[in-house]
């Protein structure tokens, strides 16, 4: 097998572990698991990721006609007391909503299952958080995510060079530059504009850890891109990038999101109710004039 041939399939086995990692891991992917009640398994997904054009429908098959559930929820970093709603029973399958909440709007949930004298919390540990999000058109999403995805397997299979002995380095670095370029830099912004308000909230006007890293990866490449031509060992910068972009790439994806600030909502929602009440006295006071 050619050498060529050898190092694509290492970049596509590295790219595909890679991903697959980051996929799992984020604080967006669903929380599955069972709990067993009175010797019946129970499963459930209950997800941390929604649309918010739509309330969340939570649904769990208890196989059990006397199971109870109550769904605990409250707006996220708030003081907000906990909401507590029966789930209702329908078919052995238990059914509650979570409202639908603005862009990067957070919410704090838990589920209760009762069975006569057993009650199990889903999770036990401490309650899910759910972060909404605006609908990204699919034209724009789908090229977005190949993009991003073709970026690391360019930008492995460009580390590999390093063990070439002619190494190609400059079309490598070429194509990899520009896909991140295109996938994070210009189709990134506009997925984050769609889904939550704003084309960028990294540095210097955030803390954005998608933004950022992203920003890092292709920072690093354009070092990369300079070393070759003006350092002595450009494989060595190559092969840095390379890693850097797949350490970046293996933080989970949406930590340290966009997340709305339910206090300060709260806080201008009230000064627009009082600004209102204001003029309404001051035209009180005019008419009485």
């Amino acid at each position: 097998m050619k050498k060529t041939i050898k190092f694509w399939l290492i970049a596509i086995a590295i790219t595909l572990a890679g991903a697959y990692y980051q996929r799992v891991t984020g604080p967006t992917y669903p929380f599955t698991g069972n709990v067993s009640i009175n010797n019946k398994k129970i499963f459930f997904k209950l997800e941390r990721s929604c649309s918010s054009s739509e309330d969340y429908l939570i649904k769990i098959k208890s196989n059990n006609s006397d199971a109870k559930g109550f769904l605990i929820w409250k707006r996220f970093k708030t003081n907000d007391s906990w909401n507590i709603i029966p789930m209702a029973l329908f078919a052995d399958t238990l059914f509650a909503e979570l409202p639908k909440q603005p862009p990067s709007g957070k919410l704090q949930y838990q589920i209760v299952l009762r069975n006569q004298n057993q009650e199990i919390k889903i999770p036990q540990a401490q309650p899910l958080v759910i972060r909404f999000k605006g609908d990204v058109p699919l034209f724009i999403l789908i090229p977005h995510v190949l993009a991003m995805f073709f970026a690391m397997l360019l930008s492995t299979r460009a580390g590999l060079e390093f063990f070439n002995k002619e190494p190609n380095l400059k079309r490598h670095t070429f194509w990899t530059l520009g896909i991140l370029f295109f996938g994070g830099l210009i189709l990134g912004p506009i997925v984050q504009l769609y889904a939550f308000g704003a084309l960028w909230t990294g540095v210097p006007f955030g803390f954005d850890l998608t933004d950022n890293k992203t920003l890092i990866a292709f920072i690093g490449w354009l070092i990369a891109l300079i070393a070759i031509y003006k350092s002595k060992k450009p494989k060595a910068w190559v092969l840095a990038a390379s890693i850097l972009l797949f350490v970046v790439y293996l933080i989970p994806h949406s930590v340290l999101g966009s997340e709305l600030d339910y206090n300060k909502l709260d806080k201008q929602k009230n000064q627009k109710e009082n600004l209102t009440i204001f003029d309404h006295q001051q035209l009180s006071s005019g008419k009485n004039l």
